[in-house]
């Protein structure tokens, strides 16, 4: 049976009400990012296609529609991108950078213009505008360009490696091997573009239905020759403006007590991306790999 067209009054910001018919509990939504939050009681709370809540001072109450059900924000999100969304996008970006590259990873590429939609939670001018930047910045940095004879001869060094397996939740693993890096000796391009590079292939082995990657630092025997946190810093502005969420989980293994302090200064940098990081030791990546799949360097 078809549920009721939404209904809304003011609330304060994060206040739940009953409806006062039927007493079920409504949920909070959004004016402005039309977001809802719904309680853990509601009954609405198991249908599909979530959306994270977002916290304001303007938010309205309604009876969910099957078209505007949302989880909580303890729910993951699961934005459900439309064909006329990822068009409305295309058209955007050739009216408006018509100059930008096309095809696969272009202005014009569904998937690719999917996932920042997702990242921008379905606005089209945000999504348009970040994705310009984007494209800009590929063109620029030569992301294309990098060749694999490039990214062949740097891993030979053995600092940064795409292991060969994923971990056991299917994620590409990006492994990085502290001590084998110098930033006086490596030039600062040669580091970032390996990173790009490594990324880039790391996306493309993403499995169907797998959306993230895993970083490992392997921080054993790191001294401060090989601290680079201006690389740690141009890492975090890669992920956040032109892979956003690509990155599920960084590990930093056995990190010594020279490290934790730099770490401690940096973190509030890094604002919300430091959740992502885990401080754990070089026994614990059984929990990630079987014994056939961790990677080399880290077999205890």
């Amino acid at each position: 049976m078809a549920m009721a067209a939404a209904t809304a009054v003011s609330l304060p910001c994060c206040t739940l009400v009953a409806n006062a018919v039927t007493h079920r509990p409504v949920v909070a939504q959004c004016q402005y990012s039309r977001s809802i939050s719904i309680p853990k009681i509601c009954p609405f709370s198991k249908l599909p296609a979530f959306h994270r809540a977002k916290r304001c001072n303007s938010l309205t109450a309604v009876h969910p529609t099957h078209s505007t059900v949302a989880a909580s924000s303890a729910q993951p999100s699961v934005l459900l991108v439309t064909e006329p969304q990822v068009e409305e996008v295309k058209k955007r970006l050739e009216k408006e950078h018509g100059h930008l590259k096309s095809g696969k990873n272009g202005r014009d590429d569904p998937a690719l213009i999917s996932w920042f939609l997702k990242d921008r939670k379905l606005d089209v001018d945000t999504t348009v505008a970040k994705l310009a930047r984007a494209l800009k910045w590929r063109s620029e940095f030569g992301v294309d360009q990098i060749t694999d004879e490039f990214v062949a001869a740097t891993t030979a060094k053995g600092a940064a490696y795409l292991h060969t397996h994923r971990d056991k939740s299917d994620r590409p693993t990006i492994v990085v091997v502290a001590k084998k890096h110098f930033p006086s000796e490596n030039s600062t391009l040669e580091t970032e573009k390996l990173c790009v590079a490594l990324i880039e292939k790391g996306v493309d082995q993403l499995p169907p239905g797998k959306d993230t990657l895993l970083g490992i630092f392997d921080l054993r025997g790191f001294t401060s020759k090989n601290a680079d946190w201006k690389f740690i810093r141009f890492l975090v502005d890669v992920f956040y403006e032109y892979y956003p969420k690509r990155l599920g989980e960084v590990l930093f293994i056995d990190a010594p007590f020279i490290f934790a302090a730099g770490w401690k200064a940096f973190k509030p940098i890094l604002g919300k991306y430091s959740q992502l990081v885990r401080f754990c030791s070089v026994t614990e990546m059984e929990e990630y790999f079987t014994p056939e799949t961790i990677p080399e360097d880290l077999k205890s």
